[in-house]
């Protein structure tokens, strides 16, 4: 039986977790709080994220990391993308040398500009050919009542995503695989930031044409800066692309959506932030793929005038009217 070990009790995490036990996997969850995991090993629940979702039997928990990885073959890293890094630190040394090491965040990191799986390769001395990144349409909350759902595991060793799909291939949960760990990396961090515009559109009162419009952008920008890096140009027409930026810009479980609307309805981001329990990776991500974009002369304005509200205190609506006032063009990716 193929055993993996999932660092991270939060509502992704818990939820994939269940995926894999669900497929036929032995799973061990590494969390951080010891109230938590004792929650999950006494009632098979994680009260905090997925009150209502009973994991699969033989899950287990535990804060010590080495425990949590004995005899894995596969480890799943799901905490929030700017705290990876420093969590990694802390986990280099434990991680098998023979594992596939699996990433489930969706995010840039400030300061460097990397994608996930590079702060893999550079923290975690993880060789590329074992990481593999698992992104598409996943609304957790979903996933968790057990919603038919699909996703694309990428790795530039397809054994090995291979591998970590048959791994998690549930009843409910298809996996596709690839090779373009570039591209399915970019469209799971580029569509957080678009859900902001889209969602600032909603609060403010916008229809669909509106909205229609930001997604469609949207993924314009998505793949020319991931051709500017080197993806393959199809995977934003897939379950990584336009699959999850559907997703994530249209349902109200969406993170990052929820965020806009509540500054289009003309909370400030410290309000939001306030009321907020959860993390929306585009708040934390916009800016470093923004300066992604800059460094690789890609246009992005939608990108550009998220981060103007969100780090440069303009309001909503001065975006709008920015935008609208660009320039007339040819319509091209």
């Amino acid at each position: 039986m193929t055993r993996a070990a999932v660092f991270g009790t939060g509502s992704w995490g818990t939820a994939f977790a269940a995926v894999l036990g669900d497929a036929g996997t032995d799973v061990r969850m590494w969390g951080r709080r010891q109230e938590l995991v004792d929650q999950i090993n006494r009632t098979r629940i994680n009260g905090e994220y997925h009150p209502d979702l009973v994991l699969p039997e033989g899950i287990w928990a535990t804060t010590d990391p080495v425990e949590a990885v004995e005899g894995a073959d596969i480890v799943v890293l799901s905490v929030p993308s700017q705290k990876l890094r420093e969590n990694l630190v802390n986990w280099a040394d434990v991680l098998p040398r023979d594992a596939a090491v699996v990433s489930l965040m969706k995010g840039v990191e400030l300061g460097t500009t990397k994608r996930m799986s590079e702060v893999i390769v550079e923290v975690g001395k993880v060789e590329p050919e074992r990481i593999a990144v698992l992104s598409g349409p996943n609304l957790s909350h979903e996933i968790a009542a057990k919603q038919p759902a699909a996703s694309v595991v990428a790795c530039i060793d397809l054994p090995t995503a291979e591998r970590v799909a048959a791994a998690c291939a549930a009843p409910y949960f298809r996996p596709y695989t690839n090779s373009d760990v570039i591209g399915t990396e970019l469209g799971g961090a580029v569509k957080n930031v678009v859900a902001l515009a889209v969602g600032m559109a909603e609060g403010m009162g916008m229809g669909d044409n509106s909205k229609a419009a930001i997604i469609t952008r949207g993924l314009a920008e998505m793949a020319r800066l991931g051709v500017a890096l080197g993806a393959d140009p199809a995977t934003f027409s897939g379950l990584a692309g336009v699959g999850d930026l559907i997703a994530t810009c249209m349902s109200p479980l969406s993170r990052n959506r929820t965020f806009g609307v509540n500054l289009g309805t003309g909370m400030s981001v410290e309000e939001v932030i306030a009321g907020t329990r959860q993390t929306a990776e585009g708040v934390k991500s916009c800016e470093s793929i923004l300066d992604l974009a800059r460094h690789h002369g890609v246009d992005v304005p939608i990108i550009e005038n998220v981060v103007a509200v969100v780090h440069d205190g303009r309001t909503p609506a001065e975006v709008v009217r920015s935008l609208m006032a660009r320039t007339l063009k040819p319509e091209r990716l």
